[in-house]
């Protein structure tokens, strides 16, 4: 038999995790345009409906709103779908099946009705896909009680990440990003289960707080990794954007007094926003300089390259952040 890869991309990590669930639990179905035998517009279906077949891998007309209310009803019946929605923007078409149907059922019947369901889709800007297929929104979702809302870095946490949310009995939004797609890191332990609602500190330090999300993660990294010689950065994952692991970010504030919060959406009532409230109700008087925000600008995603790369923090910004915050 070949040897298991060591290194894995982000992609195949979570087609894995699906799969491994999809074995366990024949309950599980995917429903979602072009991803049964066309294995998705990003390939990350690949392979499954040849596994699983028609009646596991359902394919469906370009009708967000309708497929999702479908998959509202096979969950709350007994079902446990994944509702595949290629990209985060076209989840606004459906908003009112997840807000006022997926995320309240569970209240409103008193705990009698539940909504086992992942409603996944591709976020973040890459390739100049423009303003209609390059938003983040996990702002909305983390602002819906009765939704779980997940995102990811590495293929390790991908794989736990999606496992553990195709065990909840009620809804999880999991956003991939686009640009951490073909990215490849190690691969992970097959029994592999990484609770929700838990942050991953990626990098110790003691000068500074450097907190993110998805992509974001990768580009803190960077500019932790340029700054060794003189600065001490901590990053943290956090993975999971609701509920928020406030507990790691609180312990690491105690430690550095300096907070950096990089984060892809829009700066008004963002993860950032929520994140710089709690510290500044909670420790603000374990900080030593005031909290700092890097979000994306409040503009329509340009399809300029240039223009582009110019709204949304990189390495070079975060570097940029973190000198000036060692400053203050």
């Amino acid at each position: 038999m070949p040897n298991k890869p060591t290194q894995i991309s982000n992609l195949e990590a979570i087609r894995n995790a699906i799969a491994v669930e999809m074995r366990l639990n024949p309950d599980i179905i995917v429903i979602g345009e072009g991803t049964g035998e066309r294995g998705g517009c990003f390939a990350h279906t690949k392979g499954l409906f040849a596994e699983f077949g028609a009646e596991r891998m359902l394919d469906t007309p370009i009708s967000e709103n309708g497929f999702t209310g479908m998959a509202i009803g096979a969950a709350a019946t007994g079902l446990h779908p994944i509702v595949d929605l290629m990209f985060a923007d076209f989840i606004l078409d459906a908003m009112t099946q997840l807000v006022n149907q997926a995320a309240k059922i569970h209240f409103m019947s008193n705990g009698q009705i539940r909504v086992p369901m992942v409603l996944r889709a591709s976020i973040g800007s890459t390739a100049a896909a423009a303003g209609q297929h390059s938003g983040v929104y996990y702002p909305l979702f983390m602002h819906i009680p009765g939704l779980k809302v997940v995102t990811y870095s590495t293929p390790a946490d991908g794989y736990g990440l999606m496992r553990s949310a195709l065990r909840e009995p009620n809804p999880v939004i999991f956003l991939d990003h686009k640009g951490l797609f073909p990215v490849k890191g190690d691969a992970p332990a097959e029994d592999l289960l990484i609770p929700l609602g838990k942050a991953r500190i990626c990098q110790t330090g003691t000068d500074v707080t450097v907190v993110a999300a998805s992509l974001m993660v990768q580009y803190a990294l960077e500019a932790a990794a340029q700054l060794a010689d003189n600065c001490a950065v901590e990053v943290i994952d956090m993975r999971t954007l609701s509920p928020l692991d406030m507990e790691t970010v609180f312990a690491s504030v105690e430690k550095t007094g300096r907070l950096l919060i990089v984060d892809e959406s829009f700066p008004v009532c963002s993860m950032a926003s929520e994140i710089a409230a709690c510290v500044a109700s909670e420790r603000l008087y374990d900080l030593d300089a005031p909290i700092r925000r890097l979000n994306t600008l409040p503009i329509a995603h340009p399809f300029s390259p240039p223009l582009e790369l110019a709204t949304i923090p990189r390495t070079t910004q975060i570097r940029t952040a973190i000198e000036a915050l060692m400053k203050e």
